[in-house]
């Protein structure tokens, strides 16, 4: 058994999560604060969050990086465990958890992360270690980047040895929906940023992808799945740079 309410805050960032979110929460119980900041969900997640006792907030969507930090800026602790509707914490992980806020020995600590598609671990792809910045100190840092996020401090990172649970996506279907989706935001945000694209970036970002997907990280060790993966990455790279031509024709306009 875990000890409850131990010094520590969660947050997790919502949109429509009603599917994932109560096993989430499950899976954090022992934190004292679990901060939750909605987009708009159309769905049940508001009322799963405050029927588990979250401190819910609900604000325009500003970005993956924006939308963390104002979740971090209203935890009640300093040391915080992100982490999103579709994650799970492992048993192993916990008990490190609090072992870590007894007595830190570091400003940040990543976690590996198993990623999930049709019940089965993918092995590769990409996707193990997959290893993410999750415990953190939030005097010590702070998120960067609208999407790929990434928290960024100047203090010491360890890495412990246990896993996060992820079950990003349901089916092939969800996996080009959130191709569509981050390719539209990443191009908005190259474009912001003042990068530019030529006639033939969609096309090498795109084969080089499935290449570094597929071959070198070996996805074809993981079967059909793995082909979809790399599949969808490599798509998701060309739109990027498709989506980021079309702006630079509309600035031309």
């Amino acid at each position: 058994m875990y000890p409850e309410n131990i010094p520590l805050s969660v947050a997790i960032i919502t949109k429509n999560e009603e599917k994932n979110l109560s096993e989430c929460l499950k899976s954090v119980a022992f934190a004292d604060d679990i901060v939750v900041v909605d987009s708009g969900s159309t769905d049940r997640t508001v009322e799963i969050a405050e029927e588990f006792g979250c401190r819910v907030f609900i604000e325009d969507w500003k970005g993956y990086g924006p939308q963390k930090n104002s979740a971090i800026e209203k935890c009640k602790y300093d040391w915080i465990f992100l982490l999103d509707a579709d994650e799970r914490l492992s048993s192993e992980l916990k008990e490190l958890i609090i072992m870590v806020i007894e007595k830190p020995d570091a400003d940040a600590y990543s976690a590996k992360r198993k990623n999930y598609l049709h019940g089965k671990w993918l092995k590769h792809s990409g996707y193990w270690p997959d290893r993410q910045i999750r415990l953190v100190n939030k005097t010590k840092g702070l998120f960067q980047s609208v999407i790929h996020e990434k928290w960024i401090t100047n203090g010491r990172v360890q890495h412990l040895n246990a896993h996060i649970e992820h079950y990003s996506f349901s089916n092939h279907s969800d996996m080009l929906k959130t191709l569509n989706e981050y390719s539209t935001v990443i191009a908005r945000e190259l474009f912001t940023s003042g990068r530019r694209a030529n006639p033939l970036s969609p096309i090498y970002h795109g084969i080089g992808m499935f290449f570094k997907t597929y071959v070198l990280e070996r996805g074809f060790l993981d079967g059909m799945d793995g082909l979809v993966t790399a599949l969808t990455k490599a798509g998701g790279s060309f739109f990027k740079y498709a989506k980021l031509l079309e702006l630079q024709r509309e600035e031309k306009k």
